[in-house]
């Protein structure tokens, strides 16, 4: 007797897969099967037919499937400050612009506002998980809830006052509190998260150092992001960032660099010994004029390297198509090797990569059995993106956010046909508008 076909929630049904898992794979005609939230399983679509019945099915007929997008390292509710003050050095750009508008006006509002807009636009672009630093955690934390979305909270730690928390202990305390809260919720996870060496003290770094090894937490931190940084941290303490953080003992805790553009040989060799992760942000970088970064000497040492935006005051795009086909570009040309990060590589930086250094990627990251459904499509079908000989290639150097129609989280359809489903778009437009006012004024 024949089994009956089994019932599930949505078959995905697309022209390609690319699962990242195994690498530099492509699938042709496949379904993927999603039942309560996770990927059942990845198979050819004739033989899905026969196996499964589908609550609901997708038909993508001119689309790639790629895992949903994983956003490194951002400051999401920075959104409400996108070009308020472009093409200025970094230390200028913070003192004299940024910091004094977030003490002023930075609350509760203001960051559940900036990030339910930040989420809106991750998730148009196929960005399913977001890496945030920023104040008041809890906000980001119903924002990112609200949209739906996955989220690493980063519980930041910084010296001088805000209208968040009066120093670093209170930082420290509130952000723990709020993961003692929230810890069973299943689309958040933390990281503790020191702003910067420059920012942060000796005696904070090491609790931070103590906390992250007894909660076995990601330390998400700014390291080596300008050559200022560097001299600086030689007047002030002799010694160069990396070295401080060595001596902390902060190595080895699952420590995420964010940018990393100046390092010494013996300096990425340090980030390999310890198992280190990097947050390439190549936009944010050039903008700034901090650098490039070595990524292909980073990565040629075994160090895990993921993708991040930054946040929209810096790049002014939360866009990892952009950052994809910019990392591959600038290696190659800083390189001088057209081989350096081929598209296959670039894929795996923003989406497996970034979630094993969240710790995520036995939840996301690769389209296989057993994973949450953290889903992208992309639609390939537009004259620009015609003809296709290798689809993966047209999502590192051709395609673009707005090719994205449709992105899952957890198995629930959070864009579709390239419109949000959850938030209101106007609304929070409008919302936007009513803060660069405030701001202005």
């Amino acid at each position: 007797m024949t089994e009956a076909p089994k019932t599930v929630d949505t078959v995905i049904a697309a022209r390609w897969v690319a699962p990242v898992e195994p690498p530099r794979t492509v699938l042709e005609n496949h379904v993927l099967v999603i039942d309560d939230g996770r990927i059942m399983e990845v198979l050819p679509a004739e033989t899905a037919e026969t196996r499964y019945t589908a609550r609901r099915r997708v038909d993508l007929d001119h689309h790639i499937l790629t895992p949903g997008l994983v956003n490194l390292h951002t400051h999401a509710a920075m959104t409400l400050l996108r070009g308020l003050a472009d093409d200025r050095a970094l230390m200028d750009w913070l003192q004299n612009h940024i910091w004094p508008v977030e003490t002023r006006l930075v609350s509760p509002e203001f960051v559940h506002d900036g990030t339910l807009l930040a989420c809106a636009e991750m998730l148009r672009g196929g960005i399913t998980c977001f890496n945030d630093m920023y104040f008041f955690p809890e906000a980001a934390a119903r924002a990112a809830l609200a949209a739906g979305m996955r989220a690493a909270l980063g519980m930041i730690v910084i010296e001088f006052r805000s209208p968040y928390a009066n120093d670093a202990t209170d930082y420290l305390n509130k952000g723990l509190a709020l993961r003692d809260s929230l810890k069973s919720e299943p689309l958040l996870s933390f990281c503790l998260a020191p702003h910067a060496p420059f920012s942060v003290t000796d005696a904070s770094l090491e609790r931070v150092a103590t906390y992250a090894g007894e909660l076995d937490l990601p330390v998400h931190i700014h390291l080596h992001e300008t050559a200022d940084e560097i001299r600086e941290s030689i007047a002030r303490h002799g010694l160069r960032p990396l070295q401080r953080l060595q001596g902390m003992g902060m190595l080895g805790l699952r420590l995420i660099a964010v940018h990393a553009v100046h390092l010494t040989q013996e300096e990425i060799s340090l980030l390999a010994d310890h198992a280190c992760h990097v947050a390439h942000c190549p936009s944010s970088n050039l903008k700034l004029a901090s650098g490039i970064a070595p990524i292909p000497a980073i990565r040629a040492r075994g160090v895990n390297v993921g993708l991040g935006t930054d946040g929209a005051a810096s790049n002014n795009r939360l866009d990892l198509f952009s950052e994809m086909r910019l990392a591959a570009l600038l290696a190659k040309g800083a390189g001088g090797d057209p081989t350096l990060l081929p598209a296959h590589e670039v894929l795996e930086m923003a989406t497996l990569n970034s979630a094993r250094a969240l710790g995520l990627d036995q939840h996301i990251g690769s389209l296989v059995p057993g994973k949450r459904a953290d889903i992208a499509a992309v639609d390939l079908s537009a004259p620009e993106l015609s003809p296709c000989y290798d689809p993966v290639s047209h999502l590192a150097y051709a395609a673009g956010r707005e090719h994205v129609s449709h992105v899952w989280v957890n198995g629930e359809l959070l864009v579709e046909n390239g419109s949000l489903t959850q938030i209101d778009s106007r609304e929070i437009a409008a919302k936007a508008r009513r803060w660069k006012d405030r701001i202005i004024s």
